[in-house]
Formats: structure tokens, sequence, C-alpha cells
């Protein structure tokens, strides 16, 4: 069974399932944040919270089910889906909102999109994601938690396969630190890749260490 993950820039993803379920997360318009625009096909859309550059559903095709700040638990196709209330900030949203936290397990295989989680997970939270496989986390700080606690929501998860999302790349006008500030707290090998997916099976997941993952910046990979 194989799952493929595809990054585009920000906290935009696509999750391809073991049966081709596309299920899209917080995409964004690519304008808005002076990003590249990428217009992917989904069959389902979920948005962690309303604030323009994660609710850009627009962009998608294929007319895909939108699911926003969904809680509780359902199906998407070969995946179950949870969808767990945390918020923005550190003040239980009264600053910036709410966010969701969406776990989504396709067989084995467990992966965490945490949106804009602005506190460390603990309670509940942190007891439906620990030990989760490929744990996808805000790094940039400002607006979320910032390099120092994505790290510990790391080790606190204890997550295999990290993510790193919602921080600044060339050109973006989101005022958030880089991905180097994560990479030197982070005490953890580094996967760079060549383009903007990748793809795992319980048997590679067994087979490494934690690893995190980094991707080509979104310029590099948009098409013309």
């Amino acid at each position: 069974m194989k799952v493929t993950i595809e990054w585009y820039g920000h906290s935009y993803v696509r999750i391809i399932t073991a049966s081709n379920a596309r299920i899209v997360i917080d995409p964004h318009d690519g304008g808005s944040l002076n990003l590249p625009e990428f217009r992917v096909e989904a069959d389902y859309a979920l948005i962690t919270h309303n604030h323009y550059d994660h609710n850009a559903v627009e962009m998608l095709r294929g007319n895909p089910k939108v699911l926003r700040s969904f809680r509780g638990e359902t199906s998407l196709g070969d995946a179950h889906l949870i969808g767990l209330r945390t918020y923005h900030d550190k003040a239980n949203g009264s600053i910036r909102g709410d966010n969701t936290v969406y776990i989504l397990r396709v067989g084995p295989i467990r992966i965490a999109h945490l949106g804009d989680i602005g506190h460390l997970p603990e309670g509940e939270i942190l007891d439906a994601l620990k030990n989760v496989d490929v744990l996808m986390l805000p790094v940039g700080g400002v607006y979320t938690i910032d390099a120092y606690e994505a790290w510990e929501t790391v080790e606190l998860t204890g997550a295999k396969v990290v993510l790193p999302l919602h921080y600044w790349t060339h050109g973006s006008t989101a005022p958030l630190d880089s991905l180097d500030r994560f990479l030197e707290v982070a005490k953890a090998g580094r996967t760079r890749l060549d383009e903007n997916r990748f793809s795992i099976t319980r048997e590679t997941l067994e087979s490494i260490r934690r690893t995190i993952i980094v991707m080509p910046e979104p310029r590099s990979f948009a098409r013309e």
C-alpha cells in the first residue's frame, strides 16, 4: 500500500491514497501570497480554518467535496478522517480563532496535518497524535507555533516523517520565519527532494529513522 504526498507551498498539500482518492488540505490561491497558482484535481478538500491563505477551494478542479473545520470522524474513500478542534493562538482562540487538526488513516499509515495550530498539543489532541507516521505542521512562527515549538511537537508526537509547512519562501509576502530556523533546531536527519512529492509505504516507514522532508521551493516546480 502506497500513499503519495504533494506540497504546493504554504500549507497546501495533496494526499493521494492507495485507491487514488485525492485529498487536498488548505489550498491557497497563489496571488494573495505572491506565490504561483496551483490548480490540482481533488476529490475532497479539507479546510483547517477559514483564513484566506488556507481556504481557496476555487483553485481546485474536479468538484471536490469540501469539509470546513470538520470535527468528528468520517470516511474519504479508503481514508478514515478524524477532525479535532484546536486553536490558532495560545489564548483559546480569542486572538485568531479556532483551528482544526486533521488525522488521516490510510490502511496502516497515519498522517496528520496541524493547520495553523498556535499552541503545543496536549490532552486528547496529543493522545490522538501519538506515534503518527507523517506529521505536517507549521514551523514559521508569527501566527502559529514557532520553530522551537514545532520541534517540541515532533518530539511529543513521536512522528517518523516530518513535513514542515507555513514558512517563508522566496517571493512570498507572508511575514514568516524561513525553514532554516526550524532546521537549526531540529535534531533529525534530512531527506532533500528534487520534486514536490514523495511516496511512503508501511515497509519504508519501518526501515527509516525520523527524517525531515525538505522540498524545493514552489517557484521551482510551478508550471509555466
